[in-house]
């Protein structure tokens, strides 16, 4: 207990940047999704959950329809989802994923980025090992609600981890088991208000605050690039960022 919620509290206050940002990535996620399990919400849990996320992130209406739209002209040939593993400077493991319609142009990019910032791209696979791959619920908390309760039930459902913050319950759970946990809790009436995947590190590495500044120009012009969805790494986050 409490490794995720240290993740957490380093990834808050370091959503995408802007709300451009936000919007494109999640309109990629919810073409993906409407792709791959149809442009109907009711029938398709992951769009449900997405359209979810973009409702808290007061994503328009109009590019949520859009985006799904996307997904059902013939032209569109989809998005292809694709992760990039390597060392940032001072031995900083990094696990960056995309989702693109030109893959050549996006590893070419991911490379630059990581071979201008005194870091180098490792092979798919090789960094894998170095996160943990879950999927990560908000619920709203109901009165009189007991956690301990909660959290007993789902273990069965693959859920390792349960937080409470600001009257929301952050459930973490196998990333296998992101559909059945998300069927239990909307089939218990549980108000779900996003939900997205993740990798959490096995172990973090502590950096001086020198080092800190080189690794984060490589994290951020990672996360600057369109093609780019989520950057993850194992650099432990500055005690004074968590107190903000």
């Amino acid at each position: 207990m409490g490794r995720a919620f240290e993740f957490r509290k380093a990834r808050k206050f370091k959503r995408w940047g802007n709300m451009a940002r936000v919007f494109t990535k999640l309109g990629k996620e919810i073409t993906i999704a409407a792709k791959a399990g149809g442009p109907d919400p009711e029938n398709n849990p992951h769009l449900r959950a997405l359209m979810q996320n973009a409702k808290k992130e007061n994503m328009p209406k109009e590019n949520v329809e859009r985006a799904i739209k996307r997904a059902v002209e013939k032209d569109f040939s989809g998005y292809k989802e694709m992760n990039y593993e390597g060392y940032g400077p001072h031995g900083i493991a990094i696990f960056v994923e995309t989702a693109t319609d030109n893959t050549t142009r996006t590893v070419a990019n991911v490379r630059s980025y990581f071979n201008k910032h005194g870091g180098s791209l490792g092979t798919s696979g090789s960094l894998e090992f170095l996160f943990d791959h879950k999927c990560v619920f908000h619920i709203v908390k109901k009165e009189d609600m007991s956690l301990e309760d909660l959290e007993l039930e789902l273990i069965d459902y693959g859920v390792d981890e349960l937080d409470e913050d600001e009257g929301e319950v952050i459930i973490y759970g196998e990333f296998a088991q992101n559909s059945a946990i998300q069927k239990y809790l909307e089939e218990n009436g549980f108000e779900i208000t996003s939900s997205e995947f993740v990798r959490i590190p096995n172990d973090l590495k502590e950096v001086t605050a020198e080092q800190r500044e080189g690794i984060e120009k490589l994290i951020e012009k990672l996360e600057e690039d369109d093609d780019v969805q989520n950057v993850f790494h194992n650099m432990k986050e500055d005690a004074s960022e968590d107190e903000e």
